[in-house]
């Protein structure tokens, strides 16, 4: 453990770059508050989208870095801003329509159009710790509604009516001249509509903490502060939460950060120190539009489940995340298939490339062994050229590949090629386009065949590739990726495939030659 966390201290892994940050904040003495406060965000407007597992996914990596370098207690916070307004209505839903006579009303007082739980707002709060739950985070989850009307907000709110003046000084400037004059930090919740009013104060009582205005219709009120009668504007929630609570550590995506001096400024204000901050870079769709949790384009957590495992998800997660990355269907097999390579690599690494390894992030330290013998991209192409349609079929070719795997010994396995059947038949298959061999590749296809069909080697990886790499360099290919190109397309009905050599050990010999004659005769498309 010493020497991990002595090659922790020094390493370049953002979550360790993260962590110190944090750590240095208490340098001179420990948190009074007894431990460190990560927190994480999440707005419910929509349904939770995979970005948002990433702000989780992303802040346990970083926390459990902390836990490396640090012995101070550790808290994850998921908030959930419950309290907002529905400003408009989601497309995703069932019969949207229903929920226009509740626009501005709080999401935990929108109706469910589900129809499973006591508010909008609850049921995607369920979805959203359901997915997280999924992955096994430890985290406390805090509903707004339940912040704001249970008191526990009630001192900073107080606090914010002391100190209105400076607060909407920090606003105001961030505003145009016309939102300006209607502007106001505070939103009350209407006591006969209760609906999120966004109007100017007429009045702000600091003695009192309470609030005058008027509502849309002329009609003059006056509400406390406190007790979850109002709830602050969106920016000012930011900051005045995280002195609420103590947060010392909060990411977000790059959409917020031109309102990082905003929400630092309204913590401070209150008296508090504003937490450490990431920015990450945003998740695009295929068609590189911003994934949005009321569009529901990308991909979901659960679409993402039904053709990879958690840890693949978690590991694409890792990676990058100050550069905006395409998450659709494709990125799937690459990112399970380089999980497996970390996995394999990280046993025979000293420590500081243990603590640099994406998988020493995913699993906190206590990283499992892969038992994953196949690559999920050879098992596509398996799945591909077998027509399997149950893993039993893959298994036959896996047994003979590796007799010693078993689906009880190889449990990651069994479920990937239970997984690539399902993303062959739903992503692959429907896009497969076969072609016909030119002259000199059909030449090489046939010395290709006659070579395997004489050959008496070991049927491995290694001795298989160097044949086919020799067929293609004694008949001319240059560069030789246009043999390999050639396989795929003719073969496989592909531009891009597996390593050849690694098929042939796994499909067979017999059945290659068999898949050549095919390609040959034109049978495959």
């Amino acid at each position: 453990m010493s020497d991990l966390r002595d090659a922790a201290m020094t390493s370049k892994a953002w979550p360790f770059e993260e962590a110190r940050r944090v750590l240095k904040r208490y340098e001179k003495a420990p948190p009074e508050k007894g431990h460190v406060l990560f927190e994480t965000g999440y707005g419910p407007s929509g349904l939770p989208h995979i970005g948002t597992f990433g702000e989780v996914a992303r802040t346990t990596m970083i926390r459990r870095a902390f836990e490396l370098i640090s012995d101070i207690p550790t808290r994850l916070i998921c908030f959930s801003d419950d309290m907002d307004g529905m400003r408009k209505v989601p497309d995703n839903v069932p019969d949207p329509r229903q929920l226009d006579a509740h626009l501005q009303k709080p999401l935990t007082s929108v109706p469910d159009p589900f129809g499973t739980h006591e508010s909008f707002g609850h049921h995607n709060n369920a979805m959203l710790r359901r997915f997280l739950d999924t992955f096994g985070f430890e985290y406390e989850f805090i509903s707004a509604t339940e912040f704001y009307a249970s008191g526990q907000f009630d001192e900073i709110l107080l606090r914010c009516a002391e100190r209105y003046d400076d607060l909407m000084k920090i606003m105001l400037k961030s505003l145009r001249d016309e939102r300006q004059q209607t502007y106001s930090i505070f939103l009350p919740i209407h006591p006969e509509t209760g609906r999120v009013l966004y109007v100017p104060m007429k009045h702000v009582d600091a003695a009192k903490g309470e609030i005058t205005f008027d509502d849309e219709d002329g009609r003059e009120w006056t509400l406390p502060v406190t007790g979850g009668n109002v709830k602050l504007q969106w920016k000012p929630d930011f900051g005045a939460r995280w002195a609420a609570l103590g947060v010392d550590f909060e990411m977000y995506g790059k959409d917020h950060s031109t309102n990082t001096p905003i929400y630092d400024g309204i913590c401070r204000t209150l008296g508090v120190k504003p937490p450490e901050h990431f920015t990450y870079e945003l998740f695009l769709d295929d068609a590189g539009q911003k994934i949005s949790k009321s569009k529901g384009n990308g991909l979901s957590i659960d679409e993402w489940l039904s053709y990879a495992s958690t840890e693949s998800l978690s590991y694409f997660m890792y990676l990058k995340p100050k550069t905006a990355k395409r998450l659709w269907w494709d990125v799937i097999p690459k990112a399970v298939d380089e999980y497996h390579q970390q996995l394999r690599a990280f046993p025979d690494q000293d420590a500081a490339q243990k603590v640099n390894n994406p998988v020493w992030h995913i699993h906190g330290g206590d990283v499992p062994e892969s038992k994953m013998v196949v690559p999920f991209a050879m098992l596509l192409n398996l799945a591909s050229v077998s027509g399997a349609e149950d893993t039993e079929t893959l298994w036959g070719f896996i047994l003979r590949y590796a007799p010693d795997a078993s689906p009880e010994k190889n449990p990651d396995l069994d479920q990937a090629a239970g997984f690539a059947i399902r993303y062959y038949e739903d992503f692959v298959k429907p896009k497969k386009v076969f072609r016909a061999p030119d002259e000199k590749e059909e030449a090489a296809l046939r010395d290709l065949a006659a070579r395997l069909q004489a050959y008496d080697g070991p049927v491995e990886d290694e001795a298989l590739q160097t044949l086919v790499f020799a067929v293609g360099k004694e008949h001319g290919f240059e560069p030789l990726r246009d043999w390999f190109k050639a396989l795929y397309e003719v073969l496989l009905g592909a531009s891009q495939g597996p390593r050849f050599g690694g098929f042939i050990a796994l499909y067979g010999v017999e059945e290659t030659i068999t898949l050549i004659e095919r390609g040959l005769a034109g049978e495959l498309s």
